[in-house]
């Protein structure tokens, strides 16, 4: 009996994980920092995996610090499996 709820408990914590990383979107979705982008060409305020990256070629931004990650502000990083924005302290 004790085995079994064990075994229980170990297959209700790998759907859970497997239910975690499912609602990060597709395009969001990363295991490395360096899977990771700015989701936006200008001002950038999120993040995605390389495979969704914009076509920034031919795009003129404003040297303006408008974004989070304009002028050093922050960095793109892979969180619990999600390309996120992070500010620099």
């Amino acid at each position: 009996m004790r085995k079994r709820m064990m075994m229980l408990m170990v297959l209700a914590i790998i759907c859970l994980a497997a239910l975690l990383i499912s609602c990060t979107p597709a395009a969001e979705q990363c295991s490395v920092a360096a899977d990771c982008v700015p989701a936006q060409c200008c001002h950038p305020s999120g993040a995605v995996n390389k495979a969704n990256a914009p076509d920034c070629s031919g795009v003129l931004c404003t040297m303006s610090c408008e974004g989070p990650l304009d002028c050093g502000q922050g960095q793109v990083k892979c969180i619990s499996h999600s390309c996120s924005v992070v500010p620099l302290a």
